[in-house]
């Protein structure tokens, strides 16, 4: 059994699990070392922010930092749950930096970026979830440039999501708000311990219901999920109210968490693309490294 980095709380050990094979030839990680790259780099560092970039090792970093993107973590890097997919560090919290707005505000100007991501890792521990540092980000991010694009990537606000949307709307304007519904309700035990598929969907039907607001949810494949389950979620999604929608490949980030059932083809991937569209998503990203904020900035479906 592993335990988290954080404390000594056991987390899961899934080593003993084999993945599906060998990783196929179409999926490679794009390495970068540019100029913007190491600018990016600099910058958080300094800055001492975390990105889900790297505590959730995305395969993505060097693209995506090479220009100047970043998804910034807030509310700490350790989470109060422990999915058996995520990298990210699971115990107690610490408290909240009540700085952490503006620092991020900071880096963003000094990153020049017109388009910027906000997650945060699960904070089951605060009576707001951690909904007011969303907003008071939010505000700062559009005191210091009001055309600036924001897009969210929330947790579902456990026991407090009516509030929580209604905090954040109060300062969200136009903007992208996202939740991850990850994976197909038959694999919501072992995937998402302590989520609730329905839970997922109300959030992101409050969020689609407030002004200028689009949303967006994201699918992990791979994990032993049918083609028929994965559509009947796309069809939720899409009664939900969700327009924007990523899918990619599940890819283990340690051996002890939970291992690959299957390497989704790049033309599966296009099927589920093209269904996706036949089902009214107006933006739709489907391959096997996509994640959920990869190429977010783009407005248009290509």
């Amino acid at each position: 059994m592993t335990r988290s980095q954080s404390n000594d709380i056991p987390v899961f050990d899934h080593s003993a699990l084999p993945n599906a094979g060998r990783m196929p030839h179409w999926i490679r990680v794009s390495l970068a070392d540019d100029v913007r790259y190491r600018q990016t780099v600099v910058q958080l560092r300094g800055d001492r922010l975390h990105t889900v970039c790297e505590e959730a090792r995305c395969p993505n970093r060097g693209e995506c930092w090479s220009r100047g993107t970043a998804t910034f973590l807030l509310l700490g890097d350790i989470c109060t749950r422990a999915c058996g997919f995520c990298a990210v560090k699971t115990g107690r919290p610490v408290a909240v930096d009540e700085r952490e707005a503006g620092q991020v505000a900071d880096a963003v100007a000094a990153l020049r970026l017109q388009y910027v991501v906000l997650t945060s890792v699960n904070r089951d521990d605060l009576p707001d979830g951690g909904a007011g540092l969303f907003a008071q980000t939010i505000a700062e991010l559009r005191q210091r440039n009001p055309s600036i694009g924001i897009e969210l990537l929330t947790p579902d606000f456990y026991r407090c999501q009516e509030d929580a949307v209604n905090r954040i709307a109060s300062t969200a304007g136009n903007l992208v708000w996202g939740h991850n519904i990850e994976t197909v309700p038959t694999r919501y035990k072992t995937v998402r311990k302590g989520s609730d598929y329905r839970r997922s969907l109300s959030l992101l039907e409050q969020a689609a219901r407030l002004p200028g607001t689009e949303t967006k949810s994201s699918l992990m494949l791979g994990l032993g999920e049918t083609h028929a389950e994965v559509l009947q979620v796309l069809r939720d999604l899409r009664s939900a109210g969700v327009s924007r929608l990523a899918l990619g490949q599940y890819l283990r980030p340690t051996r002890y968490h939970l291992p690959v059932r299957g390497y989704i083809t790049p033309q599966q991937f296009s099927v589920y693309q093209e269904e996706a569209r036949a089902l009214g998503f107006s933006w739709v990203k489907a391959g096997a490294m996509v994640r959920s904020s990869y190429h977010a900035e783009e407005k248009q479906n290509l």
